[in-house]
Parts: C-alpha cells; structure tokens; sequence
C-alpha cells in the first residue's frame, strides 16, 4: 500500500484546526514524535478526525431539492419564542454547542459524540411531531449518522485478523479453479485490476494513483514500522502475471488488505483514506457485475482484448521507475483542475516570467507519491462554515486570488509575489494547531519557496540581463542602490531581533514582535491610534514600501513611542522600548550614512519606486476622508488666485539647503504625504493630520515670522483645522455628562432597592414605611426616610455615592433599633441593606466605574453589625419576653379565680365530656375542621369576624360549637397610617375562642400569599376569598411575615388561575392626605447635599511658629484641601491661571497656600502652528506662596491617562483640564514629565468620588491662539508685497494630483523684482490698492527691503531656479546676515515709509480722453482656448494708473479664431487702469515689430469653441479683416455694462499675466493649430511655440512702456 502525506479533509479548508496529521516531505525524521503511528500502546485512529468527519458528513447532507438539513438543528429554540420547547426537554443541544465541544477538543472518543447527536436528534423527535420536516430531518440523519460511523471506525479499528474478507467475498460459481479454466481466471484478475486503476474520481483523478507504489523506505521508515505487510497494486499486477491468486478470494484479500494498511496509517478522513474506502467498494462492484455476466462469445473476445491492454497495465506497474521516490521540491509545473487548454498553453508561454515561476514551484510541489503540497491553499475556507477564520486572519488570501492577481498583471516584482505567498502560509500557521498536517504543509511549502527564490537570485546574479525582467516590461532589475538600502534594513531589523538582555539572555524584542491582542488590550487600540509591530515592518521591507530609510526609521520610532505611551514608565515594556531604540540608532550610525542618499529629490524617488499600486475604482470611507483632506489643503487658493502649497509639494534638497536639515530634524513634504496615503499608512485621519501638521510647524521654525512662506503655511494650516472640523460633522468626541451619569446611577440603585420583593412578591419595603421620619433617640436630627430619600433623589441632590448610602443606611439602621430582632421590620431592614450592597457592586462594579469610600463597606461589615446589634438587643429582649410571661399568667390566675361554679362545671364538662367531630351540620349547611367561616360581629356596624374551624363539638343540650383562630382585618390591626396592604388582605391572630354555630353567617376562605395569586378555590365568589401573609401579634401590636401556613387541612379543592392575578398593594384607611407635603418640607429645596466635613488639622515638621497647616479646612464657603487646584486672580490675562495646592496653613488670622502655577498656552512662546488639547495648561517653574483670598473658584488638573479615562464628580466639564507637559521658559520649549505630586490623607479628608468611562475619550487638539492673530498681523504687513509683480513665480506642478486650476505659491516678492525695463534702480513700494485713490498703509520692514535688493543678485547667480527657491536663498542669506547689518536695514526701511508718506501726492482718477482708442489701432479677436488646466499661471505686476478697460463683448461675433490659445480665466491679458486699451485681454501692435499686411491668411475656417468650454480671453490676436472703429462713449458704456459688485474688472487680468511657457504643456496637435503664420521663422528659438511666447513678452513690455511712457 502506498503512504502519503494526511491529507487535508475534503471538507475541512486551510482554517481546519485538524488534529495531528504526518506530511511527507523530506524535513520528517524518524522517531520525532510527531507522527501518529500504530504500536501496541497508540490507536492508529486519530479520534478527533473522525469526530470532525463524522459531524461535517451530518452537517453537509442534503435533501433533493439542495437544503441542508441540518439547518433546523444549528439552534436550539429560544425560551421567550417556544417555552414549551424546554419543559419537553430537559437537555438541549444543538449543533453549534457540539462544533463548540469539537473545536475544544472535550470528545475523548466516537461514542460521546454519538451519544450527544442521539441526544439532539431524540429531542427532536420527543418534541415535534411524526409528520414535521424537523421529525423527518431527524431521522434521516440520525441513519446517516451511524452509516457515516461505521464506515470510518470499524475498518479502521480492525485487528491484523482479516476480518472484512471471506464472508463478503465468497462466492460458490467461482471460489475454485475447477470453475474456471487457468486463461479465463487471469482475464477475471486483470479485469478487476484494470476497473482499479481506471476508476477516477468526478474531478478525473485517478483514485489508484497513491496506491501503485510502496513508500519509500528512507523517506517514510515508520510506515514499515506500523505496517507489518505492506502491499502495492504494483505486486498484486505481479502476482497476477505469475499465476499466483487461484481465486477471487485470494485477491481479494491482497486488495483489502492494501485499503486496510492505508486506513492504518493515514487519518480518518483524509484522501488517502476516502481513496481506499473507493477502491474497495469499486472492486466488489466490479467483481460482482463480473460473476452476473453470461460469457458469450463476443465477450470473450472483448475480454481477450482488454486482457491484452490490462497486460500492458500489469507490466506498467511491474516495470515502474525508481525516481518517483523522490520527493518533488522545486515543483512540477501541473495545472489546475478544471483549466482549459488554452490556459495552459498561455501559462507555459509565461514559464520564462520569474513571477510565474515562483508562483507555480508553491503550486505545483508534489511529494514523492505525487501528491500536490498546495492541495489546501487552493480555496479560502468556507465563510459560513469557518466564521472564526475570518475573526482571527485579517488578510485572507488563496492561490485562487494569487493566481487572479497574476493574470491582471498586478505583481510588478518577484518580491510582491513573495510578500503574499508568505502571507497566505503565515495565515494558515496562525489559525491552524503546530501538529497539524495543514501546518506542515506550510512549513514545507515556505521552505521550497525560499529555494526557488534563492534559486532565482542566483541566476539574476549570474546572467548579464537579470531574469527578472519580463517580456512585458512591468518587472524592473534592481539596481545595486536599491539592493544596499534593503541590505541596509535587513541589517537594521536583525540588530533589534537579535538583542538579549544580559544575565538572562531574554529576547527584547518578543513584546513587539505583534500587535497587541484586541480581546486582551482593548483600550490599546483607543489609546494608540496609529499600531505598529516589527512583523508589519518586516512586512513592509519585504515588500519594498519603504521609499526611503528615513520611512522605515519613522516606522520603528512609532512602534517604541506606542510602547511608551501605552506602558507606564519604569516597566518592562518601557524600558525595552529605549534599550531597542538606542540600539537602532547605534547600528544605523555603525553603518553610516546612506551612500548617494538624495534627500531633497522626493521626485526622483517617485520614479525609482516603480509602478504605483493600483488604484481602486472604489475607495474606503477612510481614503476618502484622507483624500479630501489632503485636496483641500493642495488646492486652496487666496484671493488673487495663488495656490499656496506649491512650495510644499517638495523639499528643498540637501545640496542647496544644507542648514535646512540641521535646523528641521524631521523633514517632510507633501509627495510624501501623497505615497503614504497611496501605501495604505494612514491607519486613521489623525495620524495624516498630524503629519500636515508637522509639515507646517517645520516651515515656520526655519522661515522668517515676516515672510510669505511662513503665513502660507498659517493658512493652510487653518484651512487643515477647518477641514477637519467639517469632517467630523459636529461630532462629540468629549466625555459623557459625569453628573448625570452619577445621578442615574444613584436613581436605578433606589428604585432597585425599594422595588425588592420576596418570593411571594411582597415588597421588603413596605414594612419599612412605618419607621418615623424624626430619630426618637435624636428628634434634632433632620427628618430622614424613604420619602425624603426620594425627594432628594427625584430633584438631583445627590452627587455623591457615599451621602445617598449614609442616608439609606440611616433609615435602615433606625428601623432596626426601633424594632425587635424577631421582627418583620428587623429582618426587612437586613435583607434590604443586604441587596443595596450588592447592587451598588454590580452598579459600581466594584469600583471599576464608579470609585468611592462608600465601597469600603461590605456584605461582612453588615453582617458583623447585625450580629453586634443582636448580642445587645437578645438578652433585653428575653427579660422583657419573661415579665411579658409572668404578667400574663398572673392574668390568667386571676381569671380563674373569677370565674363562677358553672363554669368551673362547663369547663369539667368540657374537658371530660365532650366529644368532637371533624363535621357539623346546622341549617343544610355541613362544616369541616379547616373551613374558614364568618362570625356575627360583636358590634353592629363592624364586619363580619373571619374564624378559622379548629375543633367542632355538640353539648348535652344539642347545641353545636366551634373553636378557632380568629383572622383580623386591616382596620382591626393597630399599625401606622403609612403601612400598605394588599387587596383583601387579613392577619392570623393569635385570639383563640369558641363560638356557637348559630353565629356562623356563611362560608368563605383564606389562601397563604404564596397560592393565593396563582390558585383559587372552586364553588366561592371572588369576594370570599382572602389573602394571609402575616401574623397579627395584638399583645405587642406587631406584625411578623409566616414562613410555615399551620392551619387544619381544609376540604376546599383549589383549581388554577387562568390568568395569574397581579400583585397590588393599598394604603392604609388611616392615610393622611397630607403626608406627601410633608415629606416634600422633608426633603427641602435646596441645590446638591454636600458630605459633612471638618477642618483636618496636620503637623508639619519645620513650620514657623504660630503657623496652623491643615489638610483639609473651610474658608469663604469652600472648603480646601491639600492637592486641589484652584483659579486665581491673574491681571491682564485672559484667562485666570491656575494653583495647586501643596501646603495650606493659616497664620495671624490670615489662611496662606504654597503650590505650582499653571499657565495656559497664551501665555508660552511657541509657533503658531504648534496645537493643544482643549482646557490643556503647563506646569510653569513659578511657585509662589499665596493667600486664599484670591481664589476665584475650583478646578481639577488632570494628567493625560486620567484626562482620558475619569472624571471627579463634583467638578464639572468646564473646570477640568489637562497637564501633561512643563514649560521651560529658558528653553521656550514643552516637555513632558512624569505627573503632580500625590498625597495621602487621613480619616478626617473627605476625598473625590471618581466616575471612570465606559469607553476612553479621543481629545481632539485645537489651534494655537496665536493661529489667526498671526495670520492677521501678516495679511497687512504682507498685503503691499503681494501686488508687487513676481515675473519668475514657477509653479512645478508635478504632485501627485493635478488640480483642476492651478495655482502656485508665491512666499515672497520685493519691489526689485519687475520686469528689465523697469527704470527705476531703488525699490518702489505702492501704495495704492486696485481702485483708484485709495490709501493703503505702507508695510516696509528691514526684511523685504533686504529681499528687494537681494533677489536680483541672487536671480542673477542662478537663472535657472523658481520663485520659491530663490524665496528660500533669500531667507537663507537674511539669517546668516549680522545683526548690525539688519539693524540697518531696519532703519532703512522706516525712513523709506516716512519718505513715501511725505511724498506720496493725492491721486485722481485718470479720465479717459476722446480718440484714445484710435491711436493704438483696432480691436483683435478673441481666440479659443486649451482645455482648463493646460497652463499655469505666474505673476506679474499690474499697472496702478490707468483709466477703464473695454470689455471683450464689443467684438463682432461669429469671426472664428485660433484653437489650441488658453481661454479666460488662465490667460486673461490687459491690465487694470491701463487707459485705452482697445480691449480686455487684447494686445497694442507696435510699428516695425510685426505687421501681417493684406496678405496674411485668414484663420482657420470652422473652428468655434466647444460647447463645453467658456468664452476665452485672448492672448495673441489675428488682425480683423477690416478697420474698425469705436466711439469712445460707446466702448465705455460697454465696459460699464461688463462690471458688477463683486468684482472691478470685467475679467481675471491678474492671472492673465501669470501664464509663463515653462508652466505649458501643449500637444503636437495644439502646438501645430498656433499661428505660425505671423512670424516668418522661428528665429533663434527651438520650436515656434517659443517664438510666439517671446512674441507675447515683447508686446507686453512695449505696452508697458506706452503707458509709462505717456503716463496714462
């Protein structure tokens, strides 16, 4: 029989957590233990197996029409929706509950399994009836069941005997070769072996295939250890050449006993298993069809020819090659089941792809019998089935989903392919148990996947063109630079792997090798939003996300700063997390920098990384926020139109800026941003948010406070604030409302407490309503019981836990001094405080949410005091219980005594003659000991008395008597107008007497309270039937509850309620209807009922004399302690800062406190940027000595954890802040520190009651103050410079998204940098805004007069750079610039301003002058445009003088004009106050520059603008194919027309101005649809494109001079 691997169950997936299964691979040792083998102390059954296979056969059968019909046992009924379900069964079970037990692994054998299916399925049938689905469900798989079972368990279990063989086999036609000639038994035997081999399963595998060969001996030496015979149908085609079966018999027994040896050896339900399972029944099925069939001629000759063909077979199998032994471990190339032949030749066609060739080694290794390794990989488990699965792996993944991830191309490395092939068999390790056959496979499979990577390297090393790149181009050769920074990882990964900790040689880094468990820790994941662990790093450097070292160093920082947020500091975890992150460092500088590292060209890494992922058509609600963050910060614009993230889309380089990156030490920008974002980083929004913010904190510490840089990145940094705000949609991430949670909780308590009942459904209460409110023993004490209690909790005024307890307690503790401890009220007084007790706990649980003193006092302190209180009250009450006697019996002597001779013979008569019976009958009427009857009262106007009939008798006279317990009503029971009855209630008295019969008016009956609700007696009116709970006792006027109803067996027959009556309780006919105002004069109308507390007194070792320090005392209506925080007076501040007291004393009449001040963040030096907690405060270094005088109010300063996790009850939200850092005021700087000084009190203190959250708070970070006010201070300062004209702004749009208008960033412009022709040579500040005459306050400082003058050098050096890199240069050189130099500078600036002021004369709007129009020739045509966002845009001064521009709507319509010209709103033309200008946009034609004449070809014809772009506004103009003129009137009104309130000008001119060729991205097309036309040649320019562009700079120039030059 051939071994092979324990294969994984058809019905189990790769999740099964299957017992322990042998893998055959070459990795198994013998004698390891792990294998399951048969010797003479170990079953060769794995039960466990079984019992899987056994309920999956149960759990997977299916009816005719496909229904599962286990589905009506999944869940046993609910006890709300079928409560007749369990009193029919007393045991229920379901299929989940068995799952349940397998999964634990609780069946130790097959037999408690079946026995717990017997049990559901013999509930079923118990409860539903013959006919139902679910009866009929039972029984069906009841029988599949133990089919099922004996199919696996008995052939297994065998012993060596051949016990399936000859009874089954026999067969008297042919169990002899006298039957059968010699030819015609070799065909039988070769007929048989041929249906064998044949047979295949409906998938086409061939089920012989692991049964040809034996295993081999030197990869599986224990099968030869277990198998005592092994067998082959390789020996059995032998022993069939060579004559050696003479009967069917014969080999039939070769044939069971090769399934027999493989049951033996493989587990229950493995393939191996199920294989010989088939090949024994294909066998006798073949054996039989053979024995039936008639041998006619044909047959024979059909039988020769397949003997012929089964000889070829035999010998296949006789003369088999040896090299199948060995085990496949690079993989064969096999494809799946079920895959076309087109596949597979397009699959071999890719054999050349490295990606497929690893992929198909894991696919495709078999074991030495051909078994396929990847077998349970090949399908992600069942979702139905395995929901747990999906619980504990949160990435599935299948070679299904790998092999569809191949076809669409979306593997771009080797690497990729390796990342989720380990991924998938690091799932299958985590969710299934180490000795598991599924398990093995993994382990093998990783270990040929490693071979064939090793083996693909080393080709890659060798050849010249590295294997690695495909045909298709989408696989890129690493180069040697990307090979050292992985090396350079991998190395520092190891360093932080491998460290131990000395002396215990203790792994450091086994703590974070994993995230921390959800079930266990889940405040981690509220606490730490951003989870990091060194396997996801890991991760990341296989799979080659890190762009940079400088991400992976980000990556391994978070995990350590995770580590030492979450853990206290001093504890394990903690200070691994140090050892590990100085370790890091110290490798990383062992290994030096990294060689030809290019910080400052993030684009250049963009590149290097490849192909991005590939993006999803959908995006997650995560990605979406993300990205709408992101935009709103990338495309904001001002008011001019001027994007402001330009100069933060890259980092400036190290070679340009090397002091950048001394200054900022952890530089970013926003390309980073973006490949985050694309990586899947961003575990949340705030972990973006705070890179944002980073972003912007960096440019302002290395930016000047008055550059434009620096107020960009303010805005934007409002703009992210603002952003974030409209995400969370007015979310309430703040706490609950502590005081109202405290009140309800005090509330349910209460209601709890007196809603109490016993079994009866009699309230504990309600005897309790008779204690007084006013203390006899204290009538000064305020008036206090349930009524009061309730008052005050209806209102609010409780606020703490402790006072509401003393007050219960009080009413309790009273009702049991005033009472007895044989009482009804004594014991209801305990069992309630009892139920308080342990309600509060569960309330509080145990303090976990509610922390308070009030806990201190438990179930064992109660029983302590009852008991106390018992000893005391006992022997007062056994004296009082004696003279009670005594005195009774005196009575009773002198009664005796009284009484006369008759009586004295009555009572002769009655003691000696007097004969009783259990019966009477008097008036038709027959009465029985135990009846209940009414008796005539014994006054008029009262009710009927209600005797109990305990003794009937007849005189000698014929009279007929009764004796009994008399039965009290209400109102004939002394008690306190505020005790509640039920409805018909009465009392057992203790009045005994006699009563003639001829008294008795009727019958009625009295119930004990435990049937009177559920039970009533047959043949009475419902108004003669009574309720009995309590005994009456008339001597001590008290009642006393009965626990034993001793009354005479009564013949009354009790039938059941129909419907239970409900339990209702009456007041007392001795109600007062005022009682309730008085309770409520009780209970005041006061605010919050404060605790009592007193002044605590300490001594205080080297205090001055005559000095009183105190722990607690009152002051002013408040009371103080030591460690509370307290506002203070703060003059000109615009908050109080806040106090914490450490020391309290009074001293000359005068109460002193010594402590820390807090100072809000207002009152720090920090950058604008910087962001704090709401209500956060820093321990300041002052610590002053103050008189309480100047306390305003309480407050609570918490630390961060507390902040986060509780609050004190009695302070409320506003008065709670937060601390977790000190201010520095030399460094100006914030750094945490370890938390406020704690204190320990004494008795006397009454400390905080602390309300801990159900579920940690998130607090959100708000903006500095400084935020607007410095933005504000920078829009005047900076408002003139950015009117000035920035002609070099470049706008190096090459982010990651393209905005659909672009803008760029312009940080800062000076009045030097204006076109060439500009005359003036010093820098020229305006004053003017854009309308005319108005006045500006000039902003000069030392600054823009130094970037003024500096810019031009600076350009002149470097033509080449942009805007903001010259802005950077400048702000450079300003830092380093010597004090005395800015000084001057400074000086400079303001006597420019003063100058300017004196000088600046008073303007007047130009007028416009008739024939202006005329002298700069006709008006042009307007062209069509580019489609939106083809160009940007650059600055460039606009003119302040001038008179009214001409709207473009004058021009004739209809005349076509060039496409492929930007449209309006990206180039607008003209500027504001240019005085006569023919038009908006349009350009003036200068004499001898260019001039098209009368033969310049007309434009092209049909060109009109698309319907889905707007009017344009031109930048080159055709000439008009005639002269036109326009009236100066009419071209003003027409530009009138075109103005509105929102704007002064008819169209964007300011942006007009700022399109600038190297901001232009033209086709081929559009560049050929330009009128080349207009110039000759293209001159000295590189392409005609460039020509016109200088074309356009001339003409605007030229104009520029016209209108200096006539100073229009």
């Amino acid at each position: 029989m051939s071994a092979s691997s324990k294969r994984r169950r058809a019905t189990s997936p790769s999740s099964s957590v299957s017992g322990g299964g042998d893998l055959d691979d070459a990795s198994s040792t013998p004698g390891s233990g792990r294998k399951r083998r048969r010797i003479s102390n170990v079953p060769p059954v794995d039960t466990i197996a079984v019992c899987h296979e056994l309920f999956n056969a149960v759990r997977d059968h299916k009816d005719d029409h496909g229904r599962q019909l286990s589905e009506v046992f999944q869940r046993v009924p609910k006890r709300r929706n079928q409560p007749d379900y369990y009193e029919t069964v007393s045991q229920p079970i379901d299929m989940t509950k068995i799952q349940y037990k397998l999964k634990s692994e609780d069946y130790n054998d097959v037999e408690q399994l079946t026995a717990d299916f017997q049990l559901m399925f013999n509930n079923a049938k118990s409860f539903y009836k013959n006919d139902t689905a679910e009866y009929q469900a039972a029984c069906k798989l009841w029988g599949l069941y133990l089919q099922t079972r004996n199919e696996f368990v008995q052939p297994g279990d065998g012993d060596e005997d051949d016990e399936d063989g000859d009874d089954m086999m026999d067969n008297p036609g042919m169990s002899t070769e006298d039957e059968t000639s010699t030819v015609n038994l070799k065909e039988l035997f070769e007929q048989l072996l041929e249906a064998l081999v044949s047979h295949a399963d409906p998938s086409g595998r061939h089920v012989s295939e692991l049964f040809q060969k034996l295993p081999s001996k030197m990869h599986y030496p224990d099968y030869y250890a277990i198998i005592k015979e092994p067998i082959d149908l390789r020996t059995i085609a032998q022993r069939i050449q060579i004559g050696y079966y003479k009967s069917v018999n014969a080999m039939a027994k070769d044939i069971d006993l090769m399934a027999k040896n493989a049951k033996t050896y493989n587990e229950p339900g493995s393939q191996v298993f199920k294989d010989a399972n088939t090949i024994k029944k294909v066998f006798i099925q073949r054996k039989t069809e053979l024995e039936h069939a008639e041998p006619t001629k044909s047959s024979l000759r059909i039988r020769s020819g397949q003997g012929d063909q089964l000889s070829g077979v035999s010998v296949a199998l006789h003369y088999g090659s040896e090299d199948e032994d060995d085990p496949v471990l690079s993989g064969s190339v096999c494809y799946d089941e079920g895959e076309s032949e087109a596949e597979s030749q397009s699959s071999s066609m890719e054999m050349s792809n490295p990606i497929f060739q690893l992929y198909e080694a894991v696919r495709g290794a078999r074991n030495n019998q051909g078994q396929v390794f990847s077998e349970p990989f090949q399908h992600l488990p069942s979702r139905r089935e395995y929901p747990d699965y999906y619980q504990q792996i949160k990435l599935p993944i299948a070679l299904q989903q790998i092999r569809a991830k191949m076809k669409n191309c979306e593997y771009e490395s080797v690497e990729q392919m390796d990342a989720d092939l380990t991924l998938m068999f690091e799932n299958a390790k985590r969710y299934n148990m180490p000795n598991s056959s599924i398990y093995k496979r993994a382990f093998r499979l990783q270990q040929i996947l490693q071979a064939k990577k090793r083996e693909l390297v080393r080709r890659d090393d060798e050849d010249g063109d590295s294997i690695l790149s495909s045909d298709t181009g989408s696989i890129k050769k690493k180069s040697h630079k990307k090979n050292v920074k992985k090396n350079r990882m991998k190395d520092l990964y190891d360093a932080v792997t491998e460290s131990r900790e000395a002396g215990t040689n203790r792994r450091l880094c086994d703590l974070f090798m994993f995230k921390p468990s959800k079930k266990d820790y889940p405040d981690y994941y509220k606490v730490i939003l951003e989870p990091m662990d060194l396997k996801t790093i890991e991760h990341n450097v296989r799979s080659e996300r890190y762009a940079t070292e400088d991400a992976y160093m980000d990556d391994m920082r978070l995990m350590f700063r995770n580590a030492r947020h979450y853990n206290e500091e001093g504890s394990q975890v903690y200070n691994d997390a140090d050892v590990l992150e100085k370790i890091l460092k110290d490798k990383r500088k062992e290994l030096g920098p990294f060689p030809e590292e290019d910080v400052g060209s993030p684009k250049l890494k963009l590149r290097k990384i490849g192909v991005s992922p590939k993006k999803s058509k959908y995006l997650t609600p995560l990605q979406q926020r993300l990205n709408e963050l992101y935009d709103a910060v990338r495309n904001f614009t001002d008011r001019r139109g001027r994007r402001l993230s330009t100069i933060f889309l890259r980092l400036p380089s190290r070679a340009e800026l090397p002091d950048y990156y001394a200054t900022i030490k952890r530089p970013i920008d926003m390309e980073r941003l973006r490949s985050h974002m694309a990586a899947g980083r961003y575990q949340d929004v705030e972990t973006l948010f705070e890179d944002f913010a980073l972003m912007f904190n960096n440019a302002c510490i290395y930016n000047e406070p008055e550059s434009l840089i620096y107020r960009d990145a303010l805005v934007l940094h409002r703009v992210l604030l603002e952003t974030r705000k409209q995400q969370e949609g007015g979310e309430d991430s703040g706490p609950p409302n502590v005081g109202h949670l405290v009140r309800e909780l005090i509330r349910n308590l209460f209601v709890s407490v007196l809603g109490h009942q016993d079994e009866e459904g009699r309230c504990y209460s309600d005897s309790l309503a008779e204690i007084p409110a006013v203390d006899p023993a204290a009538p000064e004490k305020p008036p206090q019981n349930f009524d009061v209690i309730r008052m005050n909790v209806d209102r609010g005024h409780y606020r703490r836990l402790d006072i509401f307890q003393e007050h219960m307690f009080e009413v309790l503790e009273k009702a049991r001094r005033l009472h007895r401890t044989d009482s009804e009220i004594f014991e209801d007084a305990v069992e309630l405080q009892q139920f308080f007790i342990k309600i509060r706990d569960e309330l509080c649980k145990n303090g976990e949410i509610l922390q308070s003193t009030s806990l201190n006092y438990t179930s064992k302190h109660l029983h302590s005091d009852v008991e106390q209180e018992k000893r005391e009250k006992i022997p007062i009450e056994i004296e009082e219980d004696k003279l009670k006697t005594e005195e009774e019996e005196q009575e009773n002597k002198e009664g005796e005594k009284a009484e006369d001779l008759p009586g004295e013979s009555c009572q002769s008569e009655s003691e000696s003659e007097r004969v009783y019976t259990q019966d009477c009958s008097f008036e038709n009427i027959t009465y029985h000991v135990g009846d209940f009857v009414y008796v005539e009262p014994s006054e008029p106007n009262l009710k009927p008395h209600i005797v109990c009939i305990e003794r009937l008798w007849e005189d000698e006279a014929g009279g007929k008597w009764l004796y009994g317990c008399w039965f009290y009503r209400p109102s004939e029971t002394f008690h306190l107008a505020t005790r509640k009855f039920l409805e018909k209630e009465v009392f057992k008295s203790d009045y005994y007497n006699k009563v003639s019969i001829s008294k008795v008016l009727g019958k009625c009956v009295v119930l004990f309270v435990k049937d009177y609700f559920k039970m009533q007696p047959e043949g009475y009116r419902a108004e003669d039937v009574f309720i009995c709970e309590s005994r009456y006792a008339g001597r001590n006027k008290s009642f006393k509850k009965i626990k034993i109803w001793a009354v005479p067996v009564s013949s009354v027959k009790l039938v059941s309620r129909e419907v239970p009556l409900p339990v209702v309780r009456v007041a007392s006919m001795f109600a007062k209807p005022d009682y309730d105002k008085l309770t409520i004069s009780y209970a005041g109308s006061g605010g919050f009922i404060d605790k009592e507390r007193e002044d605590a007194p300490t001594e205080m070792s080297g205090a001055d004399p005559g000095c009183q320090h105190y722990e607690q005392l009152h002051y002013n209506n408040m009371w103080f302690r030591v460690g509370d925080c307290v506002y203070i007076q703060s003059h000109g501040l615009s908050k109080p800062r806040v106090a914490r007291i450490e020391k309290l004393w009074v001293q000359n009449g005068t109460t002193f406190f010594f402590g820390p001040i807090f100072i809000h963040p207002e009152e720090t030096e920090h950058e604008p940027t910087k962001m704090f907690y709401k209500r956060e405060v820093f321990l300041s270094h002052l610590e002053e000595t103050l008189p309480v005088s100047c306390v305003t109010g309480k407050c609570m300063v918490s630390s961060f954890k507390d902040y986060l996790s509780c609050r004190s009850t009695e302070v409320s939200e506003e008065d709670v802040l937060l601390c977790e850092s000190r201010y520095i005021d030399t460094e100006k700087q914030m750094k945490k520190f370890k938390g406020l000084k704690r204190f320990s009190y004494s008795s006397k203190v009454v400390e905080d009651e602390i309300f801990y959250f159900r579920k940690l708070m998130v607090p959100q970070k708000e903006a500095s103050p400084f935020l607007d006010k410095k933005i504000n201070e920078l829009e005047v300062k900076l408002a003139d410079v950015e009117d000035e004209d920035m002609e070099d702004i470049d706008d190096d749009d090459e982010a990651p998204q393209t905005p659909s208008m672009p803008q760029v960033q312009t940080p800062l412009a000076s009045d030097t940098d204006t076109v060439p022709y500009t005359p003036q040579s010093t820098p020229k500040v305006k004053g003017l805004s854009k309308k005319e005459g108005a006045k500006r306050k000039i902003n000069m400082s030392g600054y823009i007069l130094f970037s003024s003058e500096m810019r031009a050098v600076i350009k002149a050096r470097h033509p080449d750079f942009s805007f903001g890199e010259l802005s950077r240069l400048v702000g450079t050189e300003w830092r380093n610039l010597e004090a005395t130099k800015k000084a001057e500078y400074e000086e400079r600036a303001a006597k420019i301003v003063d100058q300017q002021e004196r000088d600046r004369p008073p303007q007047k709007q130009a007028s416009p002058r008739a024939g202006m129009m005329g002298a700069y020739g006709p008006p042009y045509m307007p062209m069509q445009g580019p489609h939106e966002g083809l160009l940007s845009v650059a600055t460039m001064l606009p003119h302040p003088a001038g008179g009214p521009l001409l709207p473009h709507h004058h021009l004739q319509q209809g005349m076509p004009g060039y496409p492929g010209m930007p449209h309006q709103g990206m180039m607008g033309a003209g500027m504001n106050g240019m005085a006569g200008s023919p038009t908006q946009g349009s350009f003036m034609q200068q004499p001898g520059m260019f001039s098209p004449g009368p033969h310049a070809p007309p434009p092209y014809p049909g060109q009109g603008p698309p319907s889905h772009l707007q009017p344009t506004t031109p930048m080159f103009v055709a000439p008009p194919p005639k002269t036109q003129r326009v009236l100066h009137s009419e071209a003003y009104l027409k530009y009138i027309e075109g103005l509105n309130s929102e704007s002064t000008t008819v169209s964007k001119w300011d942006q007009t101005l700022k399109a600038q060729r190297r901001d232009t991205y033209m086709t081929k097309e559009q560049e050929s649809r330009l009128p080349a036309h207009w110039l000759k040649s293209k001159g000295a320019h590189t392409t005609m494109a460039d020509a016109l562009w200088r074309l356009r700079d001339l003409m605007l120039r030229d104009s520029l001079n016209i209108c200096q030059g006539y100073n229009l």
